[in-house]
């Protein structure tokens, strides 16, 4: 029996204090910046005769995407890259030329070449090779200011913060447009605060080339000519002033923006003004209970429906359906509490990178493992 719990909109918040969350280190560097190829190591292979084969990684699945060619990429917190081609999952890591074994974000450029923004720094695949791509002495990399930027549909972007200490102050993204990478700064407000740096934390394309980059302390958006900032100056995030501390953006198909904070909740943006979804649902922002918690979000994405998910560190998924919103947990099939990515693939299926190293797919009632 199914024992989601259904929050419906217009209750009263139940709480106006922040618990404020810590945020998850960054892995250390293992290797040195620079123009670095490695043939494709013999990874290992994991032959897929059991029904029930499993990914091998044990730490948080923090990205998923599915290529070109039908096959799965899942992106580690720590150990690299799995590549499942239907049959078995081939593993990368810093020693086959990964850049780094924490893996922010997987994507493919026009030509088929795969590319991950890991801990330290950016690297391509071409299925031969692994490139490392960042470093200021790479042919092909300019570091720009801000009165640079632009904005195309085939653009590729990676957190910028991965290269502090190369050349730039992390403070900004790298942009790769098919022919180059750029390192891009945002326009920072005055008084940046040293403790809470505008480091990235996560990035998504909204519609006409519009792209949204989550930092700890503000949400930019990009429309190719100018910038929206959003921030606690500019909008008055919690409700007893409490500051933001951004983990995921979202923009859905309606042209809204999700912002998920780590210990603030949900934020909603309509284009006009910043609202707290969280609170606006009754829900805590600080802990687990009766009514479970939507204080700590790290992913967001849009099923095939035009439902918005939700992926929480200590309170399982969240469906809100345009009234009300359905909490999923282990109860429904999940094997954490702590759901890190979402990935829509192209057939519309949703899949759940999970705390414990395992690959959930949403059946439409409760949860399957996959890997």
């Amino acid at each position: 029996m199914k024992k989601n719990r259904r929050i419906h909109a217009g209750w009263t918040a139940l709480l106006a204090i922040l618990w404020a969350g810590a945020c998850l280190g960054q892995q250390a560097s293992a290797r040195d910046s620079g123009q670095v190829t490695a043939d494709r190591a013999p990874a290992t292979i994991l032959e897929a005769s059991d029904a029930k084969l499993q990914l091998r990684f044990s730490t948080v699945i923090s990205s998923i995407f599915e290529d070109s060619k039908g096959r799965f990429w899942f992106g580690s917190q720590q150990e690299g890259v799995a590549l499942f081609d239907g049959s078995a999952f081939t593993y990368y890591t810093v020693s086959d030329g990964l850049s780094g074994n924490q893996i922010r974000t997987i994507q493919e450029d026009q030509a088929g070449v795969m590319w991950f923004g890991t801990g330290n720094g950016v690297t391509s695949f071409d299925g031969n090779k692994f490139k490392i791509r960042t470093g200021r002495a790479q042919q092909g990399l300019a570091f720009t200011s801000g009165n640079t930027w632009q904005s195309n549909a085939g653009d590729l972007w990676f957190p910028g913060d991965n290269a502090r200490g190369k050349g730039v102050d992390g403070q900004g993204v790298f942009r790769y447009d098919g022919r180059s990478l750029s390192y891009l700064t945002f326009p920072l407000p005055p008084g940046v605060d040293e403790q809470n740096p505008y480091l990235v934390t996560s990035i998504a394309k909204g519609q006409n080339n519009k792209v949204w980059f989550g930092t700890y302390p503000a949400v930019f958006g990009y429309d190719g000519q100018s910038f929206t900032i959003i921030n606690n100056k500019s909008v008055g995030a919690g409700s007893a002033g409490e500051p933001m501390y951004v983990r995921s953006v979202f923009e859905d198909s309606r042209g809204r923006l999700w912002i998920g904070n780590n210990g603030l909740g949900v934020l909603l943006y309509d284009g006009q003004a910043v609202s707290n979804f969280t609170e606006q649902h009754g829900l805590s922002i600080r802990e687990r209970g009766p009514t479970g918690s939507l204080g700590r979000v790290f992913s967001i994405a849009e099923d095939s429906a035009g439902n918005i998910w939700f992926g929480t560190s200590d309170n399982g998924a969240w469906r809100f359906d345009g009234e009300s919103l359905t909490n999923f947990t282990m109860a429904d099939g999940l094997t954490s509490h702590m759901v890190w990515s979402i990935y829509r693939d192209r057939r519309g299926a949703l899949w759940f990178g999970m705390g414990d190293g395992s690959v959930m797919r949403f059946n439409g009632e409760s949860f399957d493992r996959v890997y």
